[in-house]
């Protein structure tokens, strides 16, 4: 088992744990591969995998189920690329929605390189991580628990989610980390790259992640409805990007629409005299900004369209596979 560090470190796509590997003026092969992020709704799959890659690849909330495509973040490094596959949380389906989340987490473990299992130290090991670790107790790769939020935690509760996790029965190795500050990080980093295979890279070296625009900047602006909505709005939402336009350098006009499933689900969205999209747009308006690097214009509508998370076509039309 790791020992708990107290030592920040900077993202993966900052600094390059497999630096020193080969003398200099050698020409050391490559290592690339794919490793899939597994574990329960809400443990902070989607923040350690930003802090792996080092930048914003999947969305962040506090809701369960945020995370609907098995998103693939890039940390590249001299002579290695890490491939991380941010699996929807694990969990047992019950609609056509969470069929294709449950259905693409399994065929993602079966061509991977190694499972990153990651687990909340702050609510302990529970039935729901112990269900997990059942399905990855006969997985052909090797697989690492990844025990997150320890900054949440003191060091007795720190030590006992390590020794719960080591009880799990499925892990090769345990690693303390915070995804929020970035402690213990770099350790957990060089032990993934250590898995990788020989092999050409997947992708340019400057490259995050395999996700579209379109699907980036409608994920941008889920998160901020995410972040506004309570109870069942939030998984009844998906955002798709109606059009794309740059009429001039530094100006990006976006078109979107917001998809619920009932009519009070939209008056929620819209709000009393529209402040509730108007605040919505704002805030996505913003991220995009820092995203894209230019001015942004944002026209965003809401839409019924009821049943979509049971409508096989809509779906395929959105992306979730």
């Amino acid at each position: 088992m790791a020992a708990v560090s107290d030592e920040a470190a900077p993202p993966a796509g900052d600094r390059d744990p497999g630096e020193a590997a080969a003398p200099a003026g050698a020409e050391a092969p490559t290592h690339s591969g794919f490793i899939a992020l597994a574990g329960r709704p809400n443990v902070g799959k989607s923040t350690l995998a930003n802090a792996i890659v080092g930048a914003k690849v999947a969305i962040i909330s506090d809701k369960p189920q945020t995370t609907r495509r098995a998103i693939r973040g890039v940390a590249s490094g001299r002579g290695w690329q890490l491939v991380l596959i941010d699996l929807p949380g694990v969990q047992r389906p019950r609609d056509a929605l969470t069929e294709r989340m449950q259905a693409r987490v399994e065929h993602e473990l079966g061509d991977a390189d190694g499972c990153l299992m990651v687990v909340n130290a702050e609510q302990g090991i529970g039935p729901g991580d112990r269900f997990i670790a059942g399905l990855l107790g006969g997985a052909p790769v090797p697989v690492v628990i990844a025990v997150n939020k320890i900054d949440r935690v003191d060091r007795a509760r720190t030590a006992a989610a390590l020794q719960a996790a080591e009880e799990l029965g499925v892990a090769d190795d345990i690693f303390p980390v915070s995804a929020r500050t970035g402690s213990g990080v770099r350790v957990l980093v060089e032990r993934l790259v250590s898995l990788l295979p020989e092999g050409p890279f997947y992708f340019d070296a400057s490259q995050r992640s395999d996700q579209s625009q379109a699907v980036q900047l409608a994920e941008l602006i889920r998160e901020q409805v995410l972040a506004r909505t309570r109870a069942e709005v939030p998984h009844a939402v998906e955002v798709q990007i109606e059009s794309i336009d740059r009429p001039r350098e530094r100006l990006v006009r976006l078109e979107a629409v917001v998809l619920v499933e009932t009519d009070s689900q939209k008056g929620i969205l819209i709000g009393a005299g529209g402040r509730m999209i108007k605040a919505i747009g704002s805030a996505a308006r913003r991220a995009i900004e820092r995203e894209l690097g230019s001015d942004v214009h944002l026209a965003l509508s809401v839409r019924v369209r009821r049943h979509w998370r049971a409508d096989e076509r809509v779906l395929d039309r959105l992306g979730i596979e």
